[in-house]
């Protein structure tokens, strides 16, 4: 068999699993995405690690749950001397390159403790998460009294100042702001704005930019490689500001929307940990309707806007002959409560929220058999890069990597022991809610197990737990984790969650076989312990050559 030569691995920030026409979305159409689905496996049960960009990233980029990489939250660092995504495929002979957002901090304190220049191979590829860079640009230049989210250039504002838009952030100013009735800037920040345009030509606004450099590398780049690639195009919509330009900005309406997953009662006798989530500004905007009317009008034209590029792109790889040698993914680092559940944003362990669209296209003739079906398989982000490495002709070093191929599912196979549930965990410590709580930053974790049945959410810091009953209430409405009569439920989870805890996360120097290969052999290097008698010592005559015969000297 021929295996497909690359990769073309396509990440958008903040898109729901259920915001997709091949999804269901009943008024939202993506035909451009619909027709990969349609040559595709999609996997309808898709699970991200961790409900919040940066350590939702370095699950998927590094194949280990988030208490296993130690990148926690936005800001931490990935510590030096974790495998990524590169070190692995390029292990296998594949290049791993990056066009667009990582989230990932670089380990400053740990190159520096150990000597790494930055501006070294070895540097540059611990400062960006293993990847080889065409453009990184994480799209989140916002600026406060206190400085700037992210202290590096932005490619994308660079752009904008050749075409002509001015300022210190045209970011901000163009591409993610309006202009009001009084010629005033509407900050895409502010929520009722998000009915407005983008002060900004359609064709220089984030997406197609990104698309456009994601053809230059096809047209110019790919073809003077000598090794097979994966290509990491990691798109920074339809993350908010909520604001999208003409002729996007319009196009839906509350009649194109679907109604509300919420109900009154979610608000009663609330677990002390949602409370504090859904009662957040974020989550007390998007109880007006007002709001959500116009975050999610801009929301549904952002990926719009998307679709329509993948339309581009995907034509693209057909007319250049790439199509039938690229493995395409589609997937998403979490998912945008839009005011679901009395909440905004990303953060807790709800569909919404830690879902995600997961579309796998392989040209190979192995995976004809599949081509258009939809899988109900438990999928989780980490199983993506030990997909990559068999696609790459590798074998997955399983002592790292804690997901598993979907090779299998890919070519209409599924394994007897595929997982029972998935996890996701969620470090909340550097949040106000963590405050709001009163708890320390070794509590502030919460943990996800969800199953054919349950959805689960453990709290540290002596909180109860939540338990929605996935048969009977797949909205998520009623949260079971107090009731007592459902205690064994809650027990069995609690059981899930601790099998799960007890893995083996952290050998990482060694494999399976070689630990295998080892068992025993410390008597043949000469550390012989058990040897009784001198009955014992004739039989490991061998073993014992060194330590037997007349004595040399005696100095007793």
């Amino acid at each position: 068999m021929t295996k497909p030569r690359n990769i073309l691995f396509i990440m958008f920030d903040q898109l729901r699993f259920d915001y997709l026409s091949c999804a269901g979305h009943p008024h939202l159409h993506t035909p451009h995405i619909d027709w990969l689905a349609s040559q595709s496996v999609r996997f309808d049960r898709s699970y991200v690690q961790s409900p919040v960009c940066g350590a939702s990233r370095m699950s998927f980029y590094t194949g280990r749950y988030t208490s296993s990489h130690g990148a926690s939250w936005n800001g931490i660092p990935l510590r030096v001397g974790e495998w990524t995504m590169g070190d692995h495929l390029r292990e296998a002979g594949m290049d791993a390159l990056l066009l667009g957002k990582t989230h990932m901090k670089v380990d400053a304190e740990g190159m520096q403790r150990l000597g790494l220049a930055a501006d070294s191979i070895i540097g540059a590829r611990l400062a960006e998460c293993g990847f080889d860079v065409l453009v990184r640009d994480d799209g989140l230049w916002g600026t406060g009294p206190d400085g700037n989210y992210d202290e590096k250039s932005s490619p994308y504002n660079d752009y904008l100042r050749e075409k002509g838009y001015d300022g210190e952030n045209p970011w901000h100013d163009y591409a993610n702001a309006g202009i009001d009735d009084d010629g005033n800037m509407a900050s895409g920040w502010i929520y009722s704005n998000g009915g407005k345009p983008a002060n900004i030509r359609e064709e220089d606004s984030e997406t197609p930019w990104l698309t456009r450099e994601m053809i230059r590398f096809l047209e110019e780049g790919a073809p003077q490689r000598d090794r097979p690639w994966m290509c990491h195009l990691s798109y920074i919509k339809p993350h908010w500001p909520y604001i999208v330009p003409a002729p996007y900005h319009d196009m839906y309406g509350p009649n194109s929307f679907v109604p509300l997953v919420r109900d009154d009662g979610e608000l009663v006798d609330q677990n002390p940990v949602y409370a504090a989530f859904s009662g957040n500004v974020i989550g007390t905007a998007f109880r007006q309707d007002a709001v959500r009317e116009a975050a999610l009008g801009a929301y549904m034209g952002l990926i719009k806007q998307i679709d329509d590029q993948m339309g581009l792109l995907f034509a693209h790889l057909r007319e250049s002959g790439q199509l039938d040698n690229t493995v395409i993914v589609i997937t998403s680092d979490h998912g945008d409560y839009l005011g679901d559940h009395w909440l905004g944003e990303k953060d807790l362990f709800h569909d919404a929220s830690v879902r995600v669209p997961m579309i796998i296209y392989d040209p190979s003739p192995d995976a004809d058999a599949t081509r258009g079906t939809v899988s109900d398989a438990l999928v989780e982000s980490i199983d993506l890069l030990p997909t990559f490495v068999e696609i790459a002709g590798g074998t997955p070093r399983d002592e790292w990597l804690e997901g598993r191929s979907l090779m299998p599912l890919l070519r209409g196979e599924t394994p007897a022991d595929w997982r029972q549930y998935a996890v996701s965990e969620y470090d909340y410590s550097i949040t106000p809610m963590a405050a709001r709580l009163d708890v320390a930053p070794k509590d502030a974790r919460l943990f996800m197990v969800a199953d054919d049945r349950w959805k689960f959410m453990h709290a540290e810091g002596g909180f109860p737990p939540m338990l929605f009953d996935l048969q009977n209430d797949p909205m998520e409405l009623r949260d079971l984790g107090r009731d007592p009569a459902y205690g064994d439920a809650v027990a069995d989870c609690y059981d899930k969650l601790f099998e799960w805890a007890r893995r083996c996360a952290q050998r990482t120097s060694i494999t399976d076989k070689d630990i295998v290969q080892r068992r025993g052999k410390t008597r043949r290097k000469g550390i012989v312990l058990g040897i009784a008698d001198d009955e014992s010592a004739a039989a490991n005559a061998e073993i014992l050559t060194r330590y037997q015969g007349k004595a040399r000297q005696k100095f007793t």
